[in-house]
């Protein structure tokens, strides 16, 4: 009787989200081109570690990473990744102390990838490489070294990371099913994706824009993301397009009031001409990414209304406040 009663209260939802759609189109080619371009990124590095001819692949396998770095659960999760793919925000500067500490020592532990895999987190991602390819080196040779290793591991976990995707896809695909107990009912599988959503939009509003943003009196444009790569803004846009593409994937639904707010930021964005946002410190520049951070919170409300509201998740669930 419980089971018919759960398939009723399924069947009354509307069609609110695909899975198996999110899946083919979103996350499994997302992650593939990580795979890919980390790939390219770990080849280029062996290549030529200099700055200057490293930077190229380094930017792209940054985009690649920021367009599916809003997927936080499954085998990244499982696998405790998340911070060493990229180690942001970092109010400490962990990552500033973890490459001096292995550059001070000259530690050997950068030629064994395997072994280098167990240093800070800090040290491994995107961040760290970041600082390598922007920061003034004191050893060259020995930075040479560590910017190898951080572009192996990148590559090594990026494959790791997809090679339990097909299996993790299964266990999403066959919700409710005898025998599964990551995903014990259907509507489990759409809420991660769900969350995914909604803790992307807070995570761009939050962080990516309200920590440059500090206060009108104090602003931080220092705490802006990869602003040493100039970078910041061109995160903002990609993230605000892959979660578009997650939003589209989930639902056969129109989306009207998601779509607009979506083209409303997307467009904001565009228009800013700032890409460390460093000009927060500005009055007026500061204006237009308060408007642009109003955006994004439009978005998360018409998500909340079209997609959250018909899944029954009450509004303020995401996966940073511990719900």
């Amino acid at each position: 009787m419980r089971l018919a009663l759960a398939a009723l209260c399924l069947s009354a939802l509307p069609a609110v989200a695909d899975v198996q759609r999110t899946l083919d189109t979103h996350i499994l080619p997302g992650h593939a081109a990580l795979v890919e371009e980390t790939t390219k990124l770990a080849a280029a590095a062996q290549a030529d570690c200099t700055p200057d001819a490293l930077r190229p692949a380094f930017h792209d396998a940054y985009d690649a990473w920021i367009s599916i770095s809003h997927i936080q659960f499954g085998p990244i999760e499982d696998q405790a990744l998340p911070l060493a793919m990229s180690f942001w925000p970092d109010p400490k500067d962990s990552t500033g102390k973890a490459l001096a500490r292995l550059t001070a020592a000259t530690d050997p532990i950068v030629d064994d990838a395997e072994a280098f895999s167990d240093v800070s987190a800090a040290a491994q991602g995107f961040t760290a490489l970041e600082r390598m390819l922007y920061d003034d080196q004191p050893d060259a040779d020995y930075a040479c070294r560590l910017t190898q290793a951080i572009a192996t591991g990148l590559a090594q976990k990026s494959g790791s990371i997809q090679a339990d995707w097909p299996a993790f896809a299964s266990l999403m695909t066959t919700a409710g099913e005898e025998g599964n107990t990551r995903f014990q009912t259907p509507i489990e599988a759409k809420r991660a994706l769900y969350t995914s959503l909604s803790t992307g939009l807070e995570f761009l509003h939050d962080q990516r824009l309200g920590r440059p943003l500090g206060t009108f009196d104090r602003p931080r444009p220092r705490r802006a993301e990869a602003r040493r790569s100039e970078r910041s803004l061109q995160h903002i846009q990609l993230q605000l397009a892959a979660l578009e593409a997650l939003a589209t994937t989930m639902t056969d639904t129109d989306l009207t009031a998601t779509k607009a707010a979506f083209a409303e930021a997307i467009t904001r964005a565009d228009a800013l001409d700032d890409p460390a946002l460093q000009g927060v410190a500005d009055p007026a520049e500061r204006f237009k990414v308060e408007v642009l951070q109003q955006s994004v919170r439009a978005i998360q409300v018409a998500v909340i209304d079209e997609i959250g509201t018909p899944l029954g998740i009450p509004a303020g669930f995401n996966a940073l406040d511990g719900d």
